[in-house]
């Protein structure tokens, strides 16, 4: 069984000088305790642009636009390549992201695999119809099921602990 996990890293801004270390701690984190994870990156592109404003005036605004970029492409990619290898018999997607409906619709018509979908956010957020058309099974992670899951604030036989500001 392999894990891989989809992200990518984050840019310090000045409203959150920090938030690199912390994710690096996570990272750090996820790798002793879950050997077993794979971590693929992405990147994230910041950037200004004019956005209307919903309380004008000004009608328009200059803001900071940040996007993942690459993520997705990357889970897409590698769920096609590994049915391809027929790395896997069941995938299990753990993401609400539509984008990937037809890397999943590739996978089901060519490669018949299993394919489990996982989505955050419920009961408030429905999960992808794109999606959950593709998927054999699907399941909703509900908030107290998330917060059972999290690493332990002390990452045991490490120095490594929670950041207060998680």
């Amino acid at each position: 069984m392999k894990i891989k996990y989809f992200t990518a890293r984050v840019q310090p801004t000045e409203r959150d000088p920090q938030v690199n270390i912390r994710q690096d701690t996570y990272f750090r984190a996820l790798e002793v305790y879950c050997p077993e994870v794979e971590t693929h990156f992405g990147h994230f592109l910041r950037y200004k642009v004019f956005s209307e404003n919903a309380n004008p005036p000004p009608n328009k605004i200059e803001i900071f636009k940040t996007e993942e970029k690459g993520s997705d492409v990357n889970l897409a990619l590698h769920v096609l390549n590994d049915a391809w290898a027929n790395a896997y018999d069941c995938a299990v997607i753990v993401s609400n992201d539509s984008d990937l409906a037809t890397a999943l619709q590739l996978v089901k018509e060519q490669h018949k695999k299993v394919i489990g979908l996982v989505t955050p956010g419920a009961p408030k957020r429905k999960p992808s119809w794109q999606l959950k058309k593709y998927a054999n099974f699907f399941i909703p992670i509900r908030r107290w099921a998330l917060e059972q899951s999290l690493l332990p604030d002390a990452i045991p036989n490490t120095e490594i602990t929670k950041p207060k500001s998680w």
